[in-house]
């Protein structure tokens, strides 16, 4: 807050009171010298004794007579005003101020109110229109990638263009200029979205068959159906195919169906195919695969075996490997407790064990201190026991449950649990895990074990599995998928590399395409690719139908039932081949069997390796369905009202633009 000092007011006060001064601090005024002052808390009465007097610039001008000299007693009993009779009212401000100063200069009583912008609105055929012609904009631009032989769209957003064949990247990018056609792109953006968060595929392929699904359903409602009968219709049928798709589809067998499903989601890059199974070879299906920028122009695949702890050694004087900074033991004893140890007479016993075995010990534990660090420093620099301690990972309940993790994976390790009553002064050595090989360094530490049950590992693994389908919490899914991925065998880092930065982003868009293509597969198993799946379910249609008694609900059947045919038909398209042709072929074929666009064949496209998971086809069809019934059952579209543009600045006299 700021205040000001008023001298000739000061001078008067003391005048007149012939008390001890107490100077007055109010708003500036427009006679007498001011002196602006920084105040912590709006009090307008302060004890000389406390300030220091700021030096007179010029001798200070004697005070002015009143204009009426009776005034003057009546003047000096106001301003008489002593210190004490401040201090007995805490409630009292300071001097009244008078209605013409405030401190505070704004206004204070005057209401401020958000007023939202204009908005348009349409009703029934033209909203349906607007929204159509956006939704058939932005599918369009995605239909392009669609198939083996499917074009390149160029995005130009920040910095230098890219190249992409990605559907959901295209159709993130997408905003178009016109607010109501855009509410209509928005829509298929969100279907692309939900299908990338649950499939990891198949953007493209649900972008098309929502937007023939929205077509075909708009052309019925205009032309008189229900609206909502014919979504009914719609979601039952739906249901009833992803019924007869879960019973089609065949699981995964081996590393060539899995090199498949990631050549084929990749755009048919071998190379990529290659890549993700041999990754999937070493780390197992419930490993995790991560995709990193290499400084290289080589895309290579490193693989991190065993479990990896970011927890280092307690002590620098535990290393083993000096030029390195390093602790590596092999055939190492590992303890694993949740308690602190402090005292050498808890592990005294179990170090002399241990010498006895001449095996390495490993100590994970909430902390190692006192005696029992420097005992353990001390026999570890003299060379009568190879040791090194660790802290525990993580904290509170996760921790407890990491410890038992790193007890399973080292076999017949016994977690010295302080809650359930172990103490780590009775383990002996028969309760210790075994690892093959222990390295640590000064921030991380990573064990390789081999489990002593298998059963009891896979237990664990399914258990965290079924944490895994039951959480909501981003964070918590992270951290399971991690100790799944730690447990089952390691992480796998694909480092992509490129000539140049735009190839660089293409290439990581379809290796994450591929790896989330196949771990769909290997969790819900494969069915034939290049859109022959959604024309062969075409014909399981009629059967559905035949169950429906409401005569709209038929209606959305037949809709299904027509757009299933699009995504073989675009394939075609895209290939410089007749749509319906290649349709009415397929339709006449067994399941399996299907147009192969890269090779211009009908051949049995499992064999071939024309293959795509169920999850993603699924996926697909439920999201697309799902956006469609919203759009059908939409009577009015509400958008902002676009400004008017501000006219432009005209030019100054003399120049010409």
């Amino acid at each position: 807050m700021e205040v000001f000092y008023n001298m000739d007011q000061e001078k008067e006060l003391e005048e007149s009171s012939g008390t001890s001064p107490v100077r007055a601090l109010s708003p500036k005024s427009n006679t007498g010298r001011t002196h602006s002052l920084r105040a912590s808390a709006p009090l307008l009465l302060i004890h000389t004794s406390r300030i220091a007097k700021p030096p007179p610039s010029s001798p200070a001008p004697p005070p002015a007579p009143p204009q009426n000299p009776s005034q003057a007693p009546e003047m000096a009993s106001a301003n008489a005003i002593s210190t004490a009779s401040i201090l007995c009212s805490p409630k009292q401000g300071g001097l009244r101020r008078k209605g013409n100063q405030k401190v505070n200069f704004g206004q204070s009583g005057r209401r401020f109110a958000v007023r939202a912008s204009a908005k348009e609105i349409a009703f029934d055929q033209k909203s349906r229109a607007a929204l159509q012609a956006g939704i058939d904009k932005l599918a369009d631009a995605v239909g392009l990638t669609l198939g083996p032989r499917g074009r390149n769209v160029v995005l130009d957003e920040f910095g230098s263009p890219k190249v992409v064949n990605d559907g959901v990247t295209i159709a993130r990018a997408i905003e178009l200029p016109d607010a109501m056609e855009n509410a209509g792109a928005a829509l298929i953006r969100e279907v692309a979205s939900k299908t990338n968060d649950s499939a990891g595929d198949g953007t493209t392929t649900a972008s098309v068959l929502a937007r023939e699904i929205i077509k075909l359903g708009l052309l019925s409602v205009t032309s008189g159906a229900n609206p909502v009968s014919v979504k009914r219709g719609i979601d039952k049928t739906v249901q009833g195919l992803i019924q007869e798709l879960e019973k089609r589809a065949r699981p995964v067998e081996g590393r060539d169906d899995i090199k498949a499903v990631a050549t084929i989601s990749a755009g048919n890059d071998e190379l990529i195919g290659t890549m993700i199974a041999d990754a999937i070879d070493r780390v197992g299906p419930d490993g995790v695969l991560s995709i990193e920028s290499s400084s290289s122009f080589e895309t290579t695949v490193d693989v991190e075996e065993g479990m990896e702890i970011d927890r280092g050694y307690i002590s620098p004087q535990f290393v083993t490997n000096p030029e390195k900074l390093i602790v590596e033991f092999e055939n190492a004893r590992v303890l694993v407790t949740d308690q602190k140890i402090s005292a050498i007479k808890d592990i005294i016993p179990l170090l002399e064990k241990t010498t006895q075995l001449r095996a390495p010990l490993l100590i994970i534990a909430e902390d190692v201190t006192g005696e029992a660090l420097a005992t353990l420093v001390v026999n570890k620099l003299r060379g009568i026991i190879n040791v090194a301690a660790i802290k525990a990972p993580g904290f509170g309940e996760r921790r407890k449950a990491i410890l038992q993790d790193i007890a399973i994976l080292t076999g017949r390790a016994e977690y010295q649990a302080s809650d359930l009553g172990l103490l780590v002064e009775n383990t002996s050595v028969e309760q210790l895990g075994i690892a093959r090989k222990v390295t640590i360094s000064k921030d991380s530490t990573t064990i390789i074990a081999d489990a002593a049950s298998k059963d009891e590992l896979q237990a664990r693994i399914a258990q965290l599995k079924k944490e895994l389908s039951e959480t909501d919490s981003v964070y918590d899914t992270e951290k399971l998928a991690e100790r799944i991925a730690k447990l089952s065998g390691g992480v796998a880092v694909i480092k992509v590399g490129a000539a140049t930065e735009t190839e660089l982003e293409d290439r990581k868009l379809r290796i994450e395409d591929a790896k989330n293509a196949t771990f769909a597969a290997i969790e819900e198993g494969i069915v034939p690719g290049g859109g022959a799946a959604f024309v062969h379910l075409s014909a399981c249609v009629p059967a559905i139908k035949d169950k429906l008694e409401d005569a709209d609900e038929k209606l959305g059947a037949d809709i299904i039932q027509k757009a299933l045919v699009a995504p073989a038909s675009l394939i075609a398209q895209n290939a410089g081949i007749e749509g319906e042709v290649v349709v009415e072929k397929v339709k006449a074929r067994e399941w399996e069997i299907g147009y192969n666009a890269m090779t211009d064949k009908y051949e049995n496209l499992v064999e071939a390796g024309v293959i795509d998971p169920a999850k993603v086809t699924r996926c697909a069809l439920q999201n697309s369905a799902s956006v469609a019934g919203m759009v059908l059952t939409t009577q009015a579209i509400v958008v902002e009202k676009a400004k008017p543009k501000a006219p432009a600045a005209a030019s100054p006299q003399g120049l010409t633009v």
